[in-house]
């Protein structure tokens, strides 16, 4: 390898380093580009679970409110009979009191 003018050595050389350094380039490119394409996919994903939960969320608190609301009933309910329990109890015992007076 000389460097004189007339020889096409050095120019080759040049010519294989700047090839090189373009493959290299390249290389580095595609595998940006690679884990680009993973962090997107990651990220779609991601995005489709939290939409998932924010309808999980939804759902459930529906049922939450509904089941609220079913509660309320049955306690309501359950005060209803209690009371008519306790006013057939008083009932009851008023006759038998009144069937043990002379």
């Amino acid at each position: 390898m000389s460097d004189r003018p007339g020889n096409p050595e050095p120019v080759f050389a040049d010519i294989d380093a700047a090839t090189r350094r373009l493959m290299v380039a390249l290389d580095a490119l595609e595998a940006a580009a690679d884990r680009r394409r993973d962090a997107d996919r990651d990220e779609n994903e991601l995005a489709s679970r939290i939409q998932a939960l924010g309808a999980d969320r939804s759902r459930l608190a529906d049922e939450l409110d509904n089941s609220l609301v079913k509660t309320r009933r049955l306690e309501r309910s359950n005060r209803e009979i209690a009371e008519k329990l306790d006013a057939a109890i008083g009932t009851i015992r008023a006759v038998l009191d009144a069937g043990e007076s002379p």
